[in-house]
């Protein structure tokens, strides 16, 4: 029988901790050539549009897919994982909470291969649901000591604070503009649900900064201006192959001429010591993140072994 693992067992037995160590693990095995995925394909429907992200891991045994389908209320989720050798279905599991996690997890380990190491000021942009584990990542791999949290909606953002501020016994303040957030921050989440237009200016960043963008994966849609993305020193990528179908952040320093796509680190090269990563205290270092199925399909396969062992 197919065992289905539902929302309330993966909150049970996942952390940010476990999503952290297997978010990492996806990105070295896929760096060195034992694990393997492909971008993400959508089927656009009515009124809402079909995600499926597929991948998989020779070191795990595994084949996987998340199919996640996104409408303007919401989004429903479901992993799948299969057996490689023998094809057999291992697990169907209710896949948001999962997804969060991983989302957070992979800004996590960029942070931890990037960000100076004693950033302790986080400002973020976004109050949404997935900002909360955007930050508790960040938390749980830098000793962060100040928060400051900007949101276009002010209702939403006093009461995300409120809810962080409690999360993380610390207190989450919301200010009204992004200057405000990013202002004497050392690390930078951007995670907004819709970005038309910039919404971090380059002008705003400081020697030493680090930036994790995560909100958008269309090539018509973008949080960093041109100068942000041009002043970094150091751009990493989650994927290079999904970046070049759906980084709108990357695209105009590409066509500029100051990004190459050939040349664009992945977080995994910095993992393994093929790209320097960080050099200096004084770089500012941007990861831009995608999100890959590699990473849900390790989150996945650890929240099946802790099930199976009870």
């Amino acid at each position: 029988m197919v065992r289905h693992i539902s929302e309330a067992e993966v909150d049970r037995v996942l952390s940010m901790k476990d999503a952290l160590h297997a978010v990492e693990q996806a990105f070295r095995d896929r760096a060195t050539g034992t694990a393997f995925d492909a971008p993400r394909q959508r089927t656009r429907a009515r009124p809402g549009t079909l995600h499926i992200l597929q991948g998989t891991s020779v070191a795990l045994g595994v084949v996987g897919f998340k199919a996640y389908y996104v409408l303007p209320q919401g989004h429903t989720a479901l992993m799948v994982l299969l057996d490689a050798a023998t094809g057999e279905t291992r697990a169907l599991i209710d896949a948001g909470r999962l997804g969060a996690l991983r989302t957070g997890a992979a800004t996590g380990v960029a942070t931890r291969a990037l960000a100076t190491t004693d950033a302790s000021v986080l400002g973020c942009i976004g109050a949404g649901r997935q900002m909360t584990t955007q930050i508790e990542a960040v938390f749980a791999v830098r000793p962060i000591r100040t928060v400051r949290v900007h949101a276009r909606t002010t209702d939403r953002l006093r009461a995300f604070c409120r809810d962080m501020s409690a999360r993380l016994d610390l207190d989450v303040e919301p200010v009204t503009s992004v200057p405000e957030a990013v202002a004497g921050a050392d690390i930078v989440n951007v995670m907004t649900r819709s970005a038309a237009t910039p919404v971090l200016d380059g002008a705003m960043l400081a020697p030493g900064m680090h930036i994790n963008a995560a909100g958008v994966n269309r090539l018509d849609h973008r949080e960093l201006d041109l100068e942000a993305v041009r002043r970094a020193d150091v751009v990493a990528v989650d994927s290079r192959e999904t970046a070049r179908l759906e980084s709108g952040d990357l695209l105009p320093a590409i066509e500029e001429g100051v990004l190459h796509w050939e040349t664009l680190p992945e977080l995994g090269d910095v993992l393994l010591g093929r790209h320097p990563g960080r050099s200096s205290e004084e770089q500012v270092t941007v990861f831009k993140s995608h999100g890959m199925a590699l990473q849900d399909i390790y989150v996945a396969h650890h929240v099946l072994r802790q099930i199976d062992a009870g």
